[in-house]
């Protein structure tokens, strides 16, 4: 194990029409080129056609991650413009209709389709996903069972999807909710070791249920293209401090438990029951809700599982270097999530006698600002 933890993000943004402010319907193709032309970095197609991808290199250090996050975002937003588009960061868009979205012309996404049906077209969300470097499968399968523990908080801290088909869904994250319709996904089983997982893909790859490892989309899974463990249960985050904020705090634990092998050892059926459990709660809640401790038997407040989870890897981030990036964890249950925001901004424009869909509207604005770092204030 090289002990580095290199990580790299990855983020999924919403591509709108810039005068309707509802997901796009056309240029996509054009600004996709465009974006391909002109950035050298890792830009990709996502399942259906007004989404895309972008991606950092992977790093140490995480004001080269901020630098770049920033500046893609930026660059990315700037060719929207230039097509009367622009660009999203949340888990779910407030306007759009899945029904009228089309899914990407990409032989991959093709087969997907087909595949999946209507629970396919229904998918219309974005992630946020973090790679950390583990080189050895054994470690990415061991640590992917004892990190499930971990995760409904990093979903919490990361809510940004309360609206569906311009509705209130009353949930701080309903990402998973529509995202869990889709097989292979939520937590992974607990594996007993690699060998456990690899037969699990090497069945369903051999009985041509899926061509590889890359078609199981759980929360977390072992990389098929990286030698990295993949975080994935994460909304796309609206604030590039929200994102760098839920990589620090994953990358730290991952390192924690390659450190302490015996940390969350031994997870059991109630484990991961009780971890689904705490999943839901994090969707419906998000930061403001608790979470049930096994160990005590008790729930447990979303700000206090954060304090210990934030004392229990201070070590880490002082190694890697990311105390100021795991401190905005605490800015973020301060200040609420972009969810919260989201909520505020529509709740006062109804308030003010707007109706539902202009109120929408208005919180489609701010998260295109804020996406491209056109309203952030940075946090010292």
């Amino acid at each position: 194990m090289s002990g580095e933890y290199k990580f790299g993000i990855e983020e999924e943004y919403f591509i709108n029409d810039a005068i309707k402010r509802d997901v796009a319907r056309g240029r996509v193709k054009e600004f996709f080129s465009s974006c391909r032309e002109e950035l050298s970095e890792d830009i990709q197609l996502e399942m259906l056609e007004p989404q895309i991808e972008i991606a950092t290199k992977p790093s140490l250090d995480f004001s080269d991650a901020r630098s770049q996050l920033t500046s893609l975002r930026s660059s990315v937003g700037e060719i929207a413009r230039e097509h009367d588009l622009s660009v999203m960061a949340s888990g779910t868009h407030p306007l759009a209709v899945w029904a009228r979205v089309r899914p990407t012309a990409q032989p991959r996404y093709g087969k997907v389709m087909h595949d999946l049906q209507m629970v396919g077209s229904r998918t219309i969300v974005c992630g946020m996903h973090v790679h950390v470097e583990l080189p050895d499968l054994a470690a990415r399968v061991d640590i992917m069972n004892r990190i499930q523990p971990y995760l409904p908080l990093l979903l919490a801290l990361s809510t940004s999807s309360p609206f569906w088909q311009s509705q209130r869904t009353g949930l701080l994250g309903y990402r998973l909710a529509a995202y869990r319709e889709l097989p292979r996904t939520g937590l992974p089983d607990l594996f007993q070791d690699e060998k456990d997982y690899q037969r699990y893909i090497d069945t369903l790859v051999a009985a041509r249920a899926i061509e590889n490892s890359s078609y199981v989309w759980w929360v977390i899974r072992p990389s098929r293209k990286h030698p990295t463990l993949e975080l994935r249960v994460a909304d796309s985050c609206t604030r590039v401090d929200d994102t760098l904020a839920i990589a620090a705090l994953y990358r730290c634990l991952v390192r924690r438990l390659s450190l302490d092998t015996r940390l969350n050892a031994g997870q059991t059926g109630a484990s991961r029951a009780i971890n689904d459990e705490n999943g839901w709660r994090a969707q419906r809640y998000g930061i403001h809700g608790s979470f049930v401790d096994e160990a005590s038997r008790s729930a447990k407040p979303v700000r206090q599982i954060l304090d210990e989870t934030l004392a229990l890897v201070a070590s880490d981030a002082k190694v890697l270097g990311c105390e100021r990036e795991l401190d905005l964890c605490r800015w973020i249950v301060a200040r609420g999530t972009s969810a919260d925001q989201q909520l505020t901004l529509y709740t006062e424009a109804v308030g003010r006698g707007l109706s539902g869909r202009d109120a929408l509207v208005g919180v489609v604005d701010w998260l295109s600002a804020e996406t491209v770092g056109k309203t952030v204030v940075q946090h010292h």
